[in-house]
């Protein structure tokens, strides 16, 4: 097993394992996608996979820099954007080795803290994110409204 930066020849099981993350949002995948390896996203700075036999990927995780992270103090914060480990895969310490290699990241890139977020009902993602020593700081309800 080993944890790398995910690679341009990654992206169709990327794809695949972001669908099942976000189901919603499936066509905006090779988008986003295609936006991270021009160096032109927004959304993603880094991201690893976990690579369990040659080319046999079994999870990711993706982060961004926030100017804002609920509970912090700091102008910019490293962030997980997405985390996923396949479920045949679960259970393993995958997860858990993929949050390790974002904080080691992080830390070398300078900074002192690393935010992450679930929905509120993902209650197995609540308990790992406590047990990996993050701290819950506030529950929220965020509204979104169209202008005329």
């Amino acid at each position: 097993m080993i944890i790398r930066p995910v690679e341009a020849s990654d992206l169709a099981d990327w794809i695949s394992m972001r669908s099942q993350l976000w189901p919603k949002d499936q066509d905006q995948h090779p988008i986003e996608l295609a936006e991270y390896f021009a160096g032109e996203s927004i959304d993603i700075v880094e991201a690893f996979v976990i690579e369990i036999t040659d080319r046999e990927l079994a999870g990711f995780i993706e982060l961004n820099i926030r100017n804002f992270a609920e509970g912090s103090r700091s102008s910019r914060v490293p962030y997980i954007e997405g985390w996923f480990v396949k479920s045949g895969y679960r259970g393993k310490g995958y997860g858990k080795a993929l949050m390790q290699r974002a904080e080691s990241w992080a830390a070398k890139q300078g900074f002192k803290e690393i935010a992450s977020d679930t929905e509120s009902h993902n209650l197995t993602s609540i308990t790992l994110h406590k047990k990996l020593g993050f701290l819950e700081t506030e529950r929220i309800v965020c509204f979104l409204k169209p202008l005329k």
